[in-house]
């Protein structure tokens, strides 16, 4: 049947046009080579062994082993140049060989805000299968640190609306969280761990799955230790969420977390910075001032070491050991 323009554009649209991969140095020799036999432009980037731009394409090496590709041609490099002549590996479209553990049914747990002054912690799990993981790939949902925040919407909503998924989010307000990390031993990796729980016992409620995956954020296993359930095995992993579905999870974290953060700085009257440094507590500084030191654990982290300094107090010291 012969296909008409906007079904032809609409699969062009869906061609990818970034991509990220590490390469060892014999391969990035490699493509160096190849880039200048074809005489490709060469850029200066900060940080960067090289960079060329080709035809709807750009790529930059990176001191640090990490090539990325952009353009409407990087799909195309990647399967007619990259893999077949630098890497010799084929990967993009092959994830289901080279990863059948992604579409099987499974969790997917991430959070968000653990880093940021200001806002709470959002723990999120996502519960999918395989139909749901191919339609998110093809959609290009991945990790939401790789991702702007008007993509997190974007995504959040796609992933909200996918026929099937489970999702579920779990965190404290600012005063509770407060409370809880004022007390004796309180520990942010435990609290955190306690919120996954909460968010995948309710996830699993729904739709039970035998395994899950959480983007692992302590070397100990706390979130196990926290599961009820005996029949559910929770694999961790650094880096994670090249899972999708633990991709689609950091989105849903990431996406309540900005709702949050919109929150708090339509209740102060200004946009509330993520992180914390140093312009952090210069805005957490001007956030005492004008709602005043008892009023500040409604916005921010207390037992953060920026909010002390923005407080005026000295931070406690530092445990000398904690096995978390």
């Amino acid at each position: 049947m012969r296909r008409n323009y906007k079904q032809v554009e609409v699969e062009e649209e869906k061609k990818i046009t970034l991509y990220t991969k590490k390469l060892t140095d014999a391969e990035a020799d490699k493509l160096e080579a190849w880039c200048q036999t074809r005489g490709w432009g060469e850029n200066e980037v900060a940080y960067a062994r090289f960079a060329f731009k080709g035809p709807k394409i750009n790529l930059v090496f990176y001191s640090s082993g990490k090539l990325v590709i952009q353009g409407k041609m990087t799909e195309d490099f990647v399967r007619d140049v990259l893999e077949p002549e630098i890497t010799l590996s084929a990967e993009l479209g092959y994830e289901e060989v080279h990863h059948p553990e992604w579409f099987e049914p499974h969790a997917g747990m991430d959070e968000s805000g653990k880093g940021d002054l200001f806002g709470p912690v959002i723990c999120a799990t996502v519960i999918a299968d395989g139909d749901m993981v191919r339609q998110w790939m093809n959609e290009g949902i991945k990790d939401s640190k790789k991702i702007s925040d008007g993509q997190i919407i974007r995504f959040e909503k796609l992933i909200l609306k996918t026929k099937g998924v489970v999702v579920e989010k779990s965190w404290c307000g600012m005063p509770k969280y407060n409370e809880l990390m004022s007390r004796p031993r309180a520990n942010l990796n435990k609290l955190i761990a306690w919120l996954h729980a909460k968010a995948l016992e309710a996830a699993l409620d729904k739709r039970f799955v035998d395994w899950g995956m959480l983007d692992q954020f302590s070397k100990n296993p706390l979130v196990q230790k926290q599961i009820k359930r005996k029949d559910f095995d929770l694999k961790m992993e650094a880096r994670a969420e090249a899972d999708p579905v633990v991709a689609a999870a950091s989105v849903i974290a990431r996406a309540e977390f900005l709702r949050q953060l919109k929150k708090l700085s339509t209740e102060f009257g200004e946009e509330l910075l993520k992180g914390a440094g140093a312009a952090t507590k210069e805005q957490a500084t001007r956030l005492i001032e004008a709602v005043g030191p008892d009023r500040f654990g409604n916005f921010a982290k207390l037992h953060f070491k920026t909010s002390y300094e923005a407080l005026g107090l000295p931070p406690p010291k530092k445990p000398q050991w904690s096995k978390y």
